[in-house]
């Protein structure tokens, strides 16, 4: 009996490109926006659709739609949470997680 191996094929993107000097190992939209960033817009309570996104964005919906895939591929979230983990860590250690950088705790407010 011959077992078969399936490895996920690469993707090709259209739209989607590294961003050369980037502290971000994912990838890009026109060298500016993060896959990821156009995949939250469209996920949760008041989500977009993909041709919301892209109006929004000014780019492709094809764009949005390979923003989309790239981020749910199972081998890229372990790569999505590590620089999540990271830029919170940053926005952490410098003081952006306290006000007047984000909001003032609810609690205090009262």
């Amino acid at each position: 009996m011959v077992e078969e191996y399936h490895m996920a094929a690469p993707v090709e993107y259209k739209h989607l490109k590294p961003k050369p000097g980037s502290n971000y190992r994912q990838l890009f939209v026109n060298g500016r926006i993060r896959a990821e960033i156009l995949y939250r817009e469209t996920v949760g309570p008041e989500s977009l659709t993909s041709e919301e996104v892209a109006s929004e964005y000014g780019i492709p919906v094809e764009a949005v739609v390979e923003a989309v895939d790239y981020c749910l591929r199972s081998e890229i979230q372990e790569l999505l949470d590590a620089e999540r983990t990271r830029e919170t860590a940053r926005i952490k250690a410098a003081g952006r997680d306290q006000w007047p950088f984000a909001p003032a705790d609810s609690r205090l407010a009262q």
